[in-house]
């Protein structure tokens, strides 16, 4: 089971100024977690595209590209890369050099926006939401498939037996689905016996298993083996030393990252009984000592298959001292605990023991 990190790059406002935090540090400080997870053996990175004024990074690929030349084992993935907004060639061309950089550790996970900003800025209709993400999503396939691509679509120009340069060091680019929940979604990655990656972020995780039971149902009637369907969550996370301190430094971010920032703005207000209630052993939110984040992974392991867990790990302007530790608890108790139940246990015929079966 692959375990890794991922960051949204939310800005807050500087309550000193009431101006928003500098980008330009804040895009430094999700490089430098990037390292840090690479350094203390975490197996994934993601880092998310937005278009909004509250967020750092437009564009993935270029801070991936940075801390790619600071790493050398961990994978480096979009979180996600919307694809309803963005032209796939372009995508597909800026990954290929990431895998050059990274020899060969770049992936893709493709959603499609929650946020209206990006529609407008690049000229993309809303009203032609699915339609627009369905052919870019065509287009992307096709361009991991060969060197040369025909292609004709809706809303973007034909193209006709076209070579794509670059090509990923990888055979192709890894490409996961990013979806929010709808069974449209996590329907289209099973059809196309792709990866498909869901976004915990409140709620019951048990509800999730429906969902994920779909998922691989069609993918099964669809022909696609079953080591083709993994399945990735995400969700916002936290581990400090002990429950308590967990729980009471992560509260005041974890409300400031959800709460509206504008009237009617998105978001929520979450008090703290809403907080413990969601960081409770079913609820979504990932937070806690080693043992309770441990036995919450592994509960979603055996609820819902999963083959990848990533931690949202900084939001609500979290210091990154506070960061960088919840990271080094990840990797050096969480971690080693997860990838030994995870481990398929062998038969010892020296000592005639029995096998056990290996967990999911």
């Amino acid at each position: 089971m692959e375990l890794g990190i991922l960051s949204l790059s939310d800005l807050q406002t500087d309550p000193a100024t009431g101006r928003l935090h500098d980008a330009a540090r804040r895009t430094r400080e999700i490089v430098s977690y990037a390292i840090a997870a690479d350094q203390a053996g975490l197996d994934i990175f993601g880092l998310g595209e937005h278009h909004s004024p509250d967020f750092s990074v437009a564009n993935p690929a270029i801070p991936l590209a940075a801390a790619a030349q600071a790493t050398s084992r961990i994978r480096l993935t979009s979180a996600v890369s919307v694809l309803s907004t963005i032209d796939p060639v372009r995508l597909h061309q800026d990954f290929a050099s990431l895998d050059h950089l990274s020899e060969g550790r770049a992936e893709i996970i493709a959603g499609r926006s929650a946020f209206l900003e990006a529609f407008a800025l690049f000229g993309v209709d809303p009203a032609h939401y699915d339609d627009v993400f369905a052919e870019k999503l065509d287009l992307l396939l096709a361009l991991r498939a060969g060197e040369r691509v025909t292609f004709t679509g809706r809303h973007r120009p034909a193209l006709n037996d076209l070579p794509v340069p670059p090509r990923p060091q990888q055979e192709k680019l890894p490409l996961w689905l990013g979806v929010g929940g709808t069974p449209a979604s996590a329907e289209r990655a099973a059809r196309l016996g792709l990866p498909m990656v869901l976004g915990l972020i409140g709620g019951d995780i048990r509800r999730a298993r429906v969902l994920t039971e779909h998922y691989r149902t069609v993918g099964a009637a669809a022909g696609h083996p079953a080591e083709a369907l993994r399945l990735g969550v995400t969700s916002h996370f936290y581990v400090g030393k002990t429950s308590q301190d967990a729980r009471r430094d992560l509260y005041p971010h974890y409300r400031e990252y959800l709460r509206p920032k504008t009237p009617g703005g998105r978001g929520w207000l979450v008090d703290q009984e809403q907080f413990l209630a969601t960081a409770g052993p079913f609820g979504a939110l990932m937070t806690g000592s080693p043992q309770e984040v441990i036995d919450k992974i592994l509960t979603e392991r055996e609820l819902l298959g999963i083959d990848r867990f990533m931690g949202q790990i900084d939001f609500g302007d979290m210091p990154p001292a506070m960061v960088n530790d919840s990271i080094e608890l990840l990797a050096t108790e969480v971690a080693p605990a997860i990838r030994k139940e995870s481990t398929p246990k062998r038969l010892d015929t020296a000592a005639g023991s029995p096998a056990s079966a290996s967990a999911r």
